[in-house]
């Protein structure tokens, strides 16, 4: 009642065929093929990108952390004196 038979859909793709030619949709699926390759190429370049910037910023942190401290504890030894 709600769902498309596979007689439906044998139907759906002659008619696609009759009309769009083989060729025609060999090159549609190359070109849609080509166009998720490239998407999870750059996905997976950003993640590496995103991951190596991490790295980075939390290097330098831990050495702000580091020379915060050293200045704080500058400022406490002058206050002393």
């Amino acid at each position: 009642m709600g769902g498309i038979s596979i007689w439906q859909l044998v139907i759906i793709a002659v008619i696609v065929i009759l009309l769009f030619g083989t060729k025609k949709l060999r090159g549609i699926g190359g070109d849609l093929g080509g166009a998720v390759k490239g998407f999870k190429k750059a996905m997976s370049e950003e993640d590496k990108g995103t991951e190596k910037k991490e790295e980075k910023i939390e290097s330098p942190k831990q050495d702000a952390s580091f020379n915060n401290e050293s200045s704080t504890e500058k400022s406490k030894e002058k206050d002393q004196a």
